[in-house]
């Protein structure tokens, strides 16, 4: 049987790895990584102190700007408000269709920071022709005829702060031709008259709910004559 050495010990292998080092790597230059580890940290920790303060200096700027920043909206400051004048807003709302005085204020409402400011830019775009209230109720009058009865139209008009005196014109103008408004209406929805109860409350209701008024739906829907 062959005799064998006993195995070396971690101590005597690190001092031979040592050894080997001092005699190879040395002589060339090099290094462990361990030691230049080392080095690096201890150059680190050598920086120079005007370094360390412009750092702290900064972070104190920044903490300076983010207080103040956020006192400011503590206080409730807001930003300035940017986009169109009150004026160009109007007339962009009016270029699309006509409106009654008292919607486009409240449309502009939003965007003013003094309510005087709007009544004075009413003014001046009903000087210039832009804003008409009569020309509105004219215009929705035209719009909502065909479809609609006096009554809704009217409520309608009150509803945008028309004046009473021009409702009552308009409400009479409509009243005029209730009737043969309402029949076209009617014709568009149903084939014939109700030929029952049920059938006449049904078409009843719908022409009540287009605002046409109670004497007119019983014309038309008693009345056997009429096409």
């Amino acid at each position: 049987m062959s005799w064998k050495s006993p195995p070396a010990s971690a101590d005597h292998l690190r001092a031979k790895l040592d050894d080997e080092f001092e005699t190879v790597a040395k002589p060339q230059g090099l290094r462990r990584t361990s030691d230049a580890r080392r080095e690096q940290e201890a150059e680190a920790g050598d920086a120079p102190d005007q370094w360390r303060r412009s750092s702290e200096e900064g972070g104190a700027r920044r903490g300076r700007r983010a207080a103040t920043d956020q006192e400011g909206q503590d206080a409730g400051d807001k930003p300035a408000r940017k986009g169109p004048s009150l004026k160009m807003r109007a007339v962009g709302y009016l270029s699309r269709r006509e409106h009654a005085r008292e919607e486009l204020a409240r449309k502009l409402a939003a965007y003013a920071e003094d309510p005087a400011e709007v009544e004075a830019v009413l003014d001046a775009l009903e000087k210039e022709g832009w804003l008409s209230t009569e020309r509105f109720a004219q215009s929705l009058v035209h719009r909502r005829a065909s479809r609609q009865g006096a009554a809704r139209i009217v409520q309608e008009l009150r509803q945008h702060g028309v004046d009473d005196n021009q409702v009552a014109e308009l409400r009479e103008q409509l009243r005029a031709t209730e009737y043969d408004r309402a029949l076209e209406v009617w014709k568009k929805r149903f084939s014939a008259r109700p030929e029952d109860r049920a059938a006449y409350a049904k078409q009843a209701r719908f022409l009540a709910s287009r605002g046409f008024a109670h004497d007119v739906i019983r014309r038309i829907l008693g009345a056997g004559d009429e096409d």
